[in-house]
């Protein structure tokens, strides 16, 4: 698979959007005294969506989330919205709406002519919260002219398509950082920060493999509660003589290994029975350290930056962390029953609508046998019941529908099982698709209130899931997170590290991080000339190149692209030619079984420098980009072209053994407990007969 990784043409429609912004808001700021807050103003564009959407029908609704983080002061705000509308629309008869969070604030009609066309809208400050927001668009696309003729809408005309380059921007000023844990983290991980790489976790050059340890806590965690997950979380080693800070810094580093600037805010205690975490301003610079000099205190400290809800409780500039300190997240419930929604969900307004429910699940995960969906609903009754029905949908798939019946508009429900040929693994959507049809539509009045239905909370999803084994990238990052949680992770870095390295370190966890679920499980890391290789009963992770690495070079057998005998470049093999210059400049990931213990998994980030295992890493920095590599090996090269090929056998999949299938099955299991029950209580009844016959005939002897 190549692929260019080069997209002119996005950059350049990038360039366009942000000069449109500008042009937009040089008019909005034009209308308005300049203040001192405005001069200091920042200005960040918020991409909906990366896949053009579409609205359909006469009448239709798209709706897309943008989060405001709790430290920005939201001045001004404009939507730049790329659409093309189907060019037989009646521009006078079609209009298109805007709501944030439900409340109209523009409307226009569209430009029918099958371009693309862009509008600028300034929204209502007043109309943003705190946290999530919901933008939607409404469409009424007319095709036919209305010459007080009643003339249904053929919906395969009537089409809206929403561009990618559609975004919000944002223009505001960053409120004081309020001296808290809470409010750094929130800031150290925003994404208007992760954007502009203005925080890092750094740890002392020629790091401890605790020290090490904890930064990968703390950056699984710090990936974790980005909200955008476009960049990977950056580590940067330091030394006592020359280290600067970026704007928010975390350092993670043994107390005696830590700068002395630092040490000397640090209050005096015993840093071999404590950890701490604190806030400190250095050099202009906010600095949150984790120290101890105590290496599994301060792996507990990273664990602790790990769970963002315990951290988003710390309305302090300190906290300590003793033996007895308890920092572990909740356990992952892989098995479980949820509820769709917890207030409930209102659909309103003609013909097609849905509701969509975003569920995460582990990336290893797939969905098994009896797992199913009830929808509890309700609607109007003013609908025409002939054609008005709903579907369940599956990752936008199809599972069932059920026809609406005005005797079961005050409650009614469907129950659907989840196929399993659909195949669904790692995160999915639950959609439930509503036709609501009047009688006559076209000829009456547009009402967006009418008709509608009501999703309750009492709608449910029963979420049964098994493990997807196989040693892929389709499965990554299995076996290094099961069930949510780290599963015997064992990094193995070259004795000599250099900032490649630390790259690279970042980069993996970053990963890992968005798809982990808790801090629980293992990490360890080793250097790789420990005696008695002990990350055997290990899921390693091994990185660098040939001459830095000793467990690359006695792997070089095993793995599916060998370097040659002096490890300065890769060589054929039998999927790929490859030329011995070329050779010296690529990277690779290459996924396998351990050499040292049946059971585990080895992966090996490797190249022919430092740096080539680097751009290797890259590759598995973000879930954005993991569709890019599948099969158990990639090569990348510096032009940024990826090939990914599949060297294992497939395996033909193992059906599952039928005690499997019952234990997935609680409606079985059910039935079966009790047929047991009942067949236990006739034995014992039997028994008792025969034993009391028995004692009259001794009796009457």
């Amino acid at each position: 698979m190549v692929q260019n990784r080069a997209l002119l043409k996005g950059a350049y429609e990038m360039r366009k959007r942000m000069a449109r912004f500008a042009a937009l808001f040089l008019f909005l700021i034009s209308a308005a005294p300049l203040t001192f807050a405005q001069a200091a103003s920042v200005h960040y564009p918020i991409q909906l969506s990366e896949q053009e959407r579409s609205l359909s029908d006469a009448m239709a609704t798209n709706e897309s989330y943008f989060h405001i983080p709790p430290y920005w002061k939201v001045e001004q705000a404009a939507l730049g919205l790329d659409y093309t509308a189907t060019p037989i629309a009646q521009r006078d008869q079609s209009s298109v709406t805007l709501f944030m969070n439900g409340i109209p604030f523009h409307s226009f009609r569209p430009d029918a002519d099958g371009l693309k066309h862009s509008i600028g809208a300034a929204i209502p400050v007043e109309l943003l919260v705190e946290g999530t927001n919901r933008l939607t668009v409404r469409g009424d696309v007319r095709t036919i002219e209305n010459e007080l003729v009643c003339v249904p809408d053929d919906k395969r005309d009537n089409w809206l398509n929403i561009h990618p380059s559609t975004a919000v921007d944002m223009q505001y000023a960053i409120l004081p950082l309020d001296g808290t844990i809470r409010d750094f983290y929130e800031r150290f991980a925003g994404m208007d920060t992760m954007s502009d790489s203005q925080s890092a976790v750094m740890v002392p050059a020629a790091s401890e493999n605790a020290e090490l340890e904890a930064a990968a806590y703390a950056i699984s965690g710090f990936s974790k509660a980005d909200i955008r997950k476009e960049r990977p979380v950056l580590m940067i080693p330091f030394s006592e003589s020359q280290w600067t800070a970026k704007p928010y810094t975390v350092i993670v580093s043994l107390y005696n290994r830590l700068p002395a600037d630092i040490r000397r805010q640090l209050d005096e205690r015993d840093w071999s029975k404590e950890a701490a975490v604190q806030l400190m301003r250095l050099r202009g610079q906010h600095v949150l350290v984790a120290t101890s000099n105590e290496p599994s205190l301060l792996v507990k400290a990273g664990r602790l930056l790990a769970n963002e809800e315990l951290v988003s409780q710390l309305d302090r500039d300190r906290t300590s962390i003793t033996a007895e300190t308890n920092v572990d997240t909740p356990a992952v419930e892989i098995n479980r029953a949820q509820r769709l929604t917890e207030t409930g969900d209102t659909l309103s307004g003609m013909k097609h609508q849905v509701k969509s429910y975003y569920i995460a699940l582990p990336a290893n995960r797939s969905i098994s046998d009896a797992s199913k969906v009830k929808l509890d609903f309700r609607y109007a009754k003013n609908l025409d019941f002939t054609r008005s029905m709903v579907t369940l949908l599956v990752n936008d798939r199809p599972i069932g529908s059920k026809k609406l019946s005005e005797e079961l508009a005050d409650g009614d429900s469907l129950t659907l099982p989840i196929p399993k040929n659909l195949d669904v693994a790692g995160d999915f959507t639950i959609s439930a698709a509503f036709e609501l049809e009047l009688a006559s539509r076209y000829c009456a009045e547009n009402d967006e209130n009418m008709p509608w239905a009501h999703i309750t909370p009492d709608s449910m999803l029963q979420l049964n899931t098994k493990d997807r084994t196989d040693l892929l990238f389709d499965h990554y990052p299995y076996p290094f997170l099961r069930d949510g949680i780290f599963n015997h992770v064992a990094v193995v870095l070259p004795k000599e590290k250099d900032a490649h390295t630390y790259e690279a370190v970042a980069n993996v966890f970053t990963l890992l991080g968005q798809y982990a679920e808790g801090n629980i499980g293992e990490i360890r890391f080793y250097t790789d000339d420990e005696q008695g290789d002990p990350w055997q009963n290990s899921n390693v992770i091994t990185i660098g190149s040939y001459s830095e690495n000793r467990l690359v070079r006695e792997a070089n057998d095993v793995l599916y692209f060998q370097f040659n005998p002096d490890g300065s470049a890769f060589i054929s093999n039998e999927k790929m030619s490859i030329d011995p210059v070329y050779g010296g400049r690529l990277g690779a990931l290459q996924f396998m079984e351990s050499p040292y213990q049946d059971g585990f998994a080895m992966l090996a980030v490797t190249g022919t420098g430092p740096e080539y295992a680097a751009m290797a890493s890259k590759l598995i920095a973000l879930e954005r980009d993991k569709w890019k590599i599948w099969g158990d090996a990639v090569v990348t090269d510096t032009d940024g072209v990826i090939r990914a090929f599949r060297f294992k056998l497939e395996a033909e999949a193992e059906p599952e053994s039928g005690l499997e299938q019952i234990l997935h099955r609680t409606d079985l299991l059910t039935f079966m407990t009790a047929s047991i029950l009942v067949l236990s209580l006739v034995i014992v009844s039997l028994l008792l007969l025969i034993r009391k016959y028995r004692n009259k005939r001794g009796g009457r002897g």
